[in-house]
């Protein structure tokens, strides 16, 4: 039989605001916004201009912000109306924004070191009594442990590089493609992650997915199908516009955003696998893997991409795959870059501790329904942005196929809400209470990537 749950009337419930309390309210709200900015910030960031420590002076389209390499010196270049000769170049550096988002996610210690030192601060003042009590009639304790605090698990975790791998591969695979699709195309194409999740749980951790599992990620796929679609379709209609790139460009990008979730999804495999029997805080796992993550950026990963081969500026005989020395110069040169540059490390550190705080306080369907406001905001932000801004080279078109991308969405949030059982069918089997502890619980979040997801 066909039953679906109250769970939507339950979030129906949510606009009332009066079952929660004010601390929950403010971190549902906190990371629904720090997650925005965070998608935002980074677009931006790609849409940017800049000069840099080796830009030449070239052509460009004013009307869209688009380079003209066919007009090849000044004269030819404002010969023609509605170009301009600048010494700006587009700011085009993915492994340096993963730079920043491992020192965002690095900055997750902060929280960590701030509630242990509460803790620590609260149990010393509940056993200061115990204490003065013991030394008042001078006798001691059998349990010699009475007084000791709780014990907690060290900093230091070598066993996090691992995940640290992964999580450096694909924010940057996610990142590059976000330079060939639309920040809400890139938003709605990561929630593919729950496909290559339950297929890698069942390969992997052998675990047995129910029925509405499986509808769930067929549903899905589906969704992807039609986003994906629309982008490609979308590209006649874009124009000359700086964010609009050919088909191969945008199929190119859409696979990498795909491919950037299959790397997330081994990532949640091999933290399962190694960290959930240790039982580190979640905090913890995000800031040493920001702490791993930036130290591999800093000294293997950045020098390695500037001697790469690439079509970059640089000292090299050639030039780099990425020049990210270019790349701070430009930051350091605009305010405004840099401005979304440190608002996308700060919201990073923020979605963070909201997200885990959310699935504790609350549970993770919570955050779904959270993320799926997410894009909507996103979407909603990036047209804002195109429409309402005086630069044209932002922001996000709205085409005919826009209507194809809006129903791809929907699809997917069904397909996301019968995965995670917000909608119910109780002939799947989304009435039986789950045996697994895994990805499968909507109320669960025992490993740190689904109780905070970074990007």
């Amino acid at each position: 039989s066909l039953s679906l749950s109250l769970s939507w009337l339950h979030l129906a419930a949510v606009a009332t605001m009066g079952q929660f309390t004010a601390v929950q309210i403010a971190l549902m709200i906190g990371m629904l916004i720090s997650g925005s900015i965070n998608t935002l910030s980074k677009s931006i960031q790609n849409s940017s201009r800049q000069k840099g420590l080796y830009t030449e002076f070239h052509c460009r389209k004013v009307d869209g912000n688009k380079d003209a390499p066919q007009f090849h010196n000044r004269t030819s270049c404002e010969a023609h109306s509605g170009y301009d000769w600048t010494d700006k170049s587009k700011f085009d550096a993915p492994w340096l924004q993963t730079l920043i988002m491992f020192i965002g996610e690095a900055l997750a210690l902060v929280g960590l070191f701030g509630i242990r030192w509460y803790k620590r601060r609260k149990q010393s003042r509940e056993m200061e009594p115990l204490i003065q009590r013991e030394a008042a009639i001078n006798t001691t304790s059998d349990d010699s442990s009475a007084g000791e605090a709780t014990p907690t698990p060290k900093i230091w975790q070598p066993i996090l590089l691992l995940p640290t791998l992964c999580d450096l591969v694909g924010t940057t695979l996610a990142g590059i493609g976000l330079l060939y699709v639309y920040a809400s195309v890139w938003q709605m194409l990561r929630g593919s992650i729950i496909i290559f999740t339950g297929i890698f749980s069942v390969v992997f951790l052998k675990r047995k997915l129910r029925p509405f599992h499986w509808l769930g990620m067929g549903v899905t796929s589906i969704g992807l199908l039609l986003v994906g679609l629309a982008s490609v379709l979308a590209i006649k209609e874009e124009g000359d516009d700086e964010n609009s790139h050919s088909k191969s460009q945008t199929v190119l990008g859409i696979s990498l955003v795909l491919g950037a979730q299959v790397v997330s999804a081994t990532q949640m495999v091999i933290e399962e696998t190694y960290l959930k029997k240790r039982k580190l805080p979640a905090l913890q796992v995000v800031g040493m893997e920001g702490v791993f993550g930036a130290c591999l950026m800093v000294l293997v990963v950045l020098p390695v991409v500037y001697v790469i081969p690439g079509d970059q500026e640089s000292r090299m005989h050639h030039n780099s795959y990425e020049n990210s020395l270019d790349g701070l110069e430009m930051i350091k040169n605009n305010g405004t870059l840099a401005f979304f540059c440190v608002l996308y490390c700060l919201s990073i550190t923020f979605y963070n501790f909201c997200g885990l705080a959310v699935t504790k306080s609350l549970s993770a369907v919570h955050r779904t329904l959270i993320d799926a406001c997410r894009t909507i905001l996103v979407w909603a932000c990036d047209l804002m942005i195109r429409y309402a801004g005086k630069q044209k080279g932002f922001g996000e078109q709205w085409t005919h196929w826009s209507f194809l991308q809006l129903g791809g969405f929907v699809v997917l949030l069904i397909g996301t809400a019968l995965y995670n059982r917000v909608i119910r069918i109780d002939a799947l089997g989304s009435n039986l209470v789950d045996e697994s502890t895994g990805v499968s619980a909507p109320s669960t979040g025992t490993d740190k990537r689904k109780q905070v997801q970074h990007n």
